[in-house]
């Protein structure tokens, strides 16, 4: 019986296309590659999965073009699902291949089964966050405020760990280094508990993203959830990165910030119950687009009003770096709702 997810992920490689076809049913086949619009089955043509073994790399394997999000077949059908557990996946994995699923321990003898912590769930995310430390004085801290980010808090959901394990992809430099300096974010969900982390890895040298492929990387139960600064009650900001929404608090510091780690999250974000009015901060690109798309057919149903907050630059950290401050406060008086500018805007004068 084939029981490791390795083992699983390759033998839906070798079904690819009818994985795709099942889980990704708003695609299509172009060539050697499967197009959609992203993980959640959005029609379009940003993400790409390889049908067949190529020089790179081996079929199942895709990528988001618009987001740089990837893995394989197991991470579609995770995501597409919504599972929030390693076994969930793996089940439903088996069950597609017609493979039989193994009980568990306490099926066999009514006992309980050993606790175990796989890579990359939730309870290792937070056996991470909980090997941590407290940012201040470190590199990550100081990898912030080169960012132009100053306006650091302890109550923040962000900690610092001088050796967090990376492992290496098949777009790494051969002999990458397998561990970094990282900034740790926990991410969780509207009642606050903790489903998974975020993970920035770091260059102490100088003092920027660490010189590999992935230098951010989330694990645990993500989709839906947030890293959350300040708590939302009828209006709140959410968008992707980390430095997006600690940029915007340079001006907005008492603003109710939401990072979903990346476009596809940001998508799917959870709302709060008494949430009035949303600002999506988006990227300016076709990914933060699409985002901005999803919210709106979401929120505007239920009664949440959406306004987009658009950068000057790339995103909101650059404008921070490069225009300073007041400059994006007064972008911002433009975006933002007039009751809001009394609200949470800081002096721009």
């Amino acid at each position: 019986m084939e029981n490791s997810a390795s083992k699983l992920a390759h033998r839906l490689g070798q079904q690819a296309e009818a994985v795709c076809r099942h889980y990704l049913a708003k695609g299509y086949r172009e060539g050697r590659y499967w197009l959609v619009g992203d993980v959640r089955n959005t029609p379009g043509r940003s993400l790409y999965v390889r049908l067949v073994d190529m020089e790179k790399g081996p079929a199942g394997k895709w990528t988001d073009a618009a987001t740089g999000e990837h893995g394989d077949l197991l991470d579609i059908i995770a995501l597409s699902r919504g599972h929030h557990q390693l076994r969930d996946t793996l089940d439903e994995a088996r069950r597609f291949l017609s493979l039989p699923i193994p009980a568990l321990d306490s099926d066999r003898d009514g006992t309980r089964p050993k606790a175990k912590v796989p890579a990359g769930s939730p309870a290792a995310a937070k056996r991470l966050f909980a090997a941590s430390k407290p940012m201040h004085g470190t590199v990550a801290e100081t990898y912030l405020r080169r960012r132009g980010i100053t306006t650091l808090w302890s109550t923040d959901p962000l900690r610092f760990h001088p050796h967090c394990y990376y492992r290496p992809s098949k777009d790494d430099a051969p002999g990458t280094r397998s561990a970094w300096p990282a900034m740790i974010a926990t991410v969780t969900d509207l009642d606050g508990n903790a489903t998974g982390v975020h993970r920035t890895w770091i260059d102490s040298g100088t003092l920027t993203k660490a010189p590999v492929a992935s230098p951010r990387r989330a694990m645990g139960n993500i989709l839906g959830h947030a890293i959350r600064f300040g708590i939302a009650a009828d209006v709140m900001i959410a968008g992707e990165g980390i430095e997006t929404m600690l940029s915007l608090r340079e001006v907005l510091p008492s603003m109710p910030l939401a990072a979903a780690t990346s476009s596809a999250h940001l998508a799917a974000i959870q709302f709060p119950k008494a949430l009035k009015r949303l600002y999506v901060a988006r990227d300016d690109d076709s990914a933060g687009s699409a985002a901005l798309t999803t919210l709106t057919q979401r929120a505007q149903p239920i009664g949440i009003e959406v306004i987009p907050l658009v950068p000057h630059l790339g995103d909101f950290n650059d404008d921070l770096q490069r225009r300073g401050p007041i400059r994006l406060g007064l972008d911002l008086v433009a975006q933002l709702h007039r009751t809001d500018v009394g609200r949470f805007l800081e002096c721009t004068s």
